[in-house]
């Protein structure tokens, strides 16, 4: 994010992309990019997980580009996707102001065919115009300004999004019910109504929501569903607008999330809607009762597995101890049949969880984080480790790769040691293993003498991801 702010300081456009989680790291950056202001186009692409399928939570990234006070597109199938990136790098650069692009789960892992258009030259590099220079020091008698007129052209903001196309109103002959359909969910709706909606609907695809059209719909629907993939932002707003518990008494009923019609939690599908609006159910399909469940494990020959029965081998000496894992393939070592790890949080939270437990007295305090989200976040828990001299061990699980996310090189491959011992950890207790089946005796060895000395020490476990050696051993082979 901050690499993408100095693209766009430097006038060319830039696009950075995440998940859901992603937006919590780089909220500093993210949410101070609204007050700088954008020189070149600066689009960021979050795509959120509902259902969990891969994360933590269920976060709902367009909250923050509310908090931010930044415009917010949301695409509701697969062409809109691709029109909006160029039209909030567009709106972007006319409005100097970063865009936020919100995708979901089945937009990212769904195909369509698309009209393309032709490609466009990158921006020529040319700095930011005196007038607005100013607002990429965040000084904050500077800072006051850009937030005073980022409050007041909200307005505009929201009158662009209901001029604009992507957000539009459709009437419909049953006045019974307004549907409010944002994002993907406009997409699960029409597959309900092939031939149209027989209700108002107001499909909602960038953000300031457009508050015109939802006027138009409440003077002839009294009871309005909104429908929005991850948490109810829009319907909490409506239902404090709107909302009365008892009806009849002049006020719009407003559902949802909220009370029930539609799942509080999870990813929404068509049939979600189908059984909201009553509609009778499609075809279903009986799930076989020969399949069998198949939970996520570390891949056979992996170093992990090694690595993690040497530890628990050890553990097993000592009343209380307790191990911090993070995120990665490792993480799978709080699974059956190893039980390793008790914590996982965020990445980086090993090291610090671990320091924040020895000084309340657990020992061993063991911190487990793999060699690239060591790069990523570790670092400064490890210098906080030196500088009070925690009486913690960390283990880095070193597979020479980033294997959860596609084989690409870590940035501390053959750093590592230099790295901790930059960082002030002392030489003589910066170990490394193999963690192969035959090693264990040495393995065991070293890890209990490090638990035993009563300051930072680390243990880099350091075996090739057993994915990405077979990938390298077939290059070989072709070559």
């Amino acid at each position: 994010m901050e690499a993408a702010l100095g693209v766009s300081y430097a006038g060319k456009r830039a696009l950075v992309c995440m998940k859901h989680v992603g937006m919590n790291v780089c909220a500093d950056a993210f949410v101070n990019s609204a007050v700088t202001g954008a020189n070149g186009g600066l689009v960021i692409a979050a795509c959120d997980d509902p259902s969990q399928h891969s994360s933590q939570n269920e976060q709902d990234s367009r909250f923050y580009a509310d908090f931010a006070m930044m415009p917010c597109f949301e695409p509701s199938n697969q062409q809109e996707a691709y029109d909006m990136v160029q039209e909030a790098f567009d709106y972007s650069e006319a409005n100097h102001i970063p865009v936020l692009i919100r995708l979901t789960t089945r937009m990212a892992h769904s195909r369509a065919v698309v009209k393309a258009r032709a490609p466009r030259p990158q921006n020529e590099m040319h700095f930011p115009p005196k007038d607005i220079a100013k607002f990429w020091v965040t000084l904050p008698g500077i800072s006051r300004v850009k937030v005073k007129e980022l409050a007041e052209v909200q307005h505009k903001f929201r009158h662009d999004s209901e001029l604009s196309e992507d957000n539009y109103y459709e009437g419909g002959p049953d006045h019974s019910l307004g549907i409010v359909a944002c994002g993907i969910a406009y997409n699960y709706l029409m597959e309900n109504f092939p031939d149209g909606c027989i209700y108002p609907t107001l499909k909602v695809t960038r953000y300031p929501f457009p508050t015109k059209f939802l006027r138009r719909m409440t003077e002839s629907c009294k009871t309005i569903l909104v429908i929005e993939e991850g948490q109810p932002l829009i319907e909490e707003r409506l239902r404090g607008i709107l909302y009365d518990e008892e009806e009849g008494n002049g006020k719009i009923f407003v559902k949802g999330r909220l009370d029930g019609t539609l799942p509080r939690t999870g990813e929404l599908n068509p049939d979600h809607i189908r059984k909201a609006l009553g509609l009778k159910s499609g075809e279903t399909f009986a799930a076989s009762d020969k399949t069998v469940a198949r939970p996520p494990a570390l891949c056979q020959g992996c170093g992990h597995r090694d690595f993690y029965t040497a530890l628990n081998a050890v553990l097993a000496k000592y009343e209380g101890s307790r191990v911090f894992g993070d995120i990665g393939c490792y993480t799978l070592g709080y699974m059956p049949p190893f039980h390793a790890i008790h914590s996982c949080v965020e990445m980086g939270a090993s090291l610090t969880m671990a320091i924040g437990a020895a000084n309340s007295g657990v020992w061993p305090s063991v911190g487990v984080i793999g060699d690239s989200t060591f790069t990523h976040s570790g670092m400064t828990g490890l210098l906080d480790a030196v500088n009070s001299n925690a009486d913690i061990t960390l283990c880095i699980s070193d597979n020479l790769t980033t294997g959860m996310t596609g084989g690409q090189d870590s940035a501390g491959t053959g750093k590592l040691e230099k790295i901790c011992a930059a960082i002030g950890v002392p030489e003589e207790h910066i170990r490394t293993i193999i963690p192969l089946p035959k090693n264990y005796p040495d393995m065991e060895k070293v890890i209990e003498e490090e638990i035993n000395y009563h300051g930072v020490s680390v243990v880099i476990c350091r075996r090739e991801c057993i994915q990405t050696a077979k990938r390298h051993a077939a290059a070989k082979i072709r070559q």
